[in-house]
């Protein structure tokens, strides 16, 4: 099956699509940075760069839709309504224009004949209320009322744990497609724990490097590192009473509970987000091990390969030499994980006739 994506950013999702027989002719992205890796990852397919709010954009896509493109994937961004995001009511949603990116979605099921449409996002999308025709509609009332007569809809609230992802990470998919076709639901599998997903690796300290290629720990502050080495595994420095999180002048740090925190070894990893590169921020440090003097290991975030891992990335994936650290982080933290968007494709069937 032949398909478009919007909000491509890297293609991240898109990774096992062609393995279960989803062509993607064209993706669509804002940032060129992004779109570069998307070109690099995907070189078969075409990417428009551009605002897909403004009507060139939308043509540069049209060209590309033909007849045998049947499949409409769209992830638009998630940042405006994400739990861990500014925004926490409906007027803040309402107020922030990422969140009506949906109804350039809508452009293009409304001009173009697709046999299936999906659309992706965290599971707060569905609780926002979205101006239409007079009204205030949550998304799922707002397309039932504009497809329903062409399509089976079939709105889905998972999280990625349950689909064989080593991490937490809440999504849900609006499904659409005609009367001939068939898209049950993917069958729950059993968790993997962080310890069964990356429990193997070479335990490695702040700035230290392995010979095993993405396995190289990041650098931090001596004393985000002192804290970490007293905070126990599942636990956050932030209730150390002694090795607290401080300031360059000795200050105590004011944060939340699940800053500065270790992952646990015994549960899938927590949700990676843009900045999982931030020893502060939430649920980034590695679980560690108890020493025999009492401090704990790995006082330091994932490595780039324990972060492909949990995400559900293949560990030689094909990452360019001028994205760096940083970037990657970002990427993979803004987008479905793959496994997951693979899972819930696989079920995709055409009827008998």
């Amino acid at each position: 099956m032949k398909a478009i994506s919007l909000f491509s950013s890297a293609g991240v999702g898109e990774t096992y699509l062609k393995d279960i027989g989803i062509d993607v002719v064209v993706g669509a992205e804002l940032i060129e940075k992004r779109a570069q890796l998307y070109k690099h990852l995907y070189p078969d397919s075409e990417i428009v760069i551009g605002d897909i709010s403004k009507e060139e954009t939308k043509k540069q896509i049209s060209k590309f839709i033909t007849n045998d493109v049947k499949l409409l994937i769209a992830t638009p961004p998630c940042q405006g309504v994400s739990s861990v995001g500014k925004n926490k009511n409906q007027e803040q949603f309402l107020n922030d224009d990422r969140n009506f990116l949906i109804f350039d979605v809508f452009h293009f099921i409304d001009n173009f004949d697709f046999d299936v449409v999906l659309i992706e996002n965290v599971s707060n999308f569905l609780k926002m209320y979205f101006p239409f025709e007079g009204e205030l509609l949550k998304i799922s009332d707002l397309i039932t009322k504009k497809y329903s007569g062409k399509y089976t809809i079939d709105i889905i609230d998972i999280n990625a744990q349950d689909y064989g992802v080593p991490q937490s990470r809440p999504r849900c998919f609006i499904k659409m497609y005609k009367i001939n076709y068939l898209w049950p639901s993917p069958k729950i599998e059993k968790q993997i724990t962080l310890h069964d997903s990356i429990g193997h690796l070479p335990s490695l300290e702040a700035g230290e490097k392995s010979p095993i290629q993405w396995h190289f720990a990041k650098a931090h502050a001596e004393r985000d590192v002192l804290a970490m080495k007293h905070t126990p595994t599942g636990k956050s420095a932030m209730r150390n009473e002694v090795f607290y999180p401080t300031k360059i002048d000795g200050e105590k740090v004011k944060g939340f509970h699940n800053t500065y925190k270790r992952l646990s070894w015994d549960s899938p990893c927590h949700a990676r987000t843009t900045k999982s590169g931030e020893i502060s921020s939430h649920n980034n440090v590695h679980p560690g091990r108890l020493k025999s003097d009492g401090t704990y290991s790995d006082a330091r975030v994932l490595t780039i390969l324990e972060t492909l891992i949990v995400s559900s990335l293949p560990p030689d994936w094909n990452i360019p030499e001028w994205a760096n650290d940083r970037f990657i982080r970002h990427v993979i933290g803004e987008s479905v994980p793959p496994l997951l968007m693979k899972n819930v494709f696989k079920t995709l069937k055409k009827k008998r006739l």
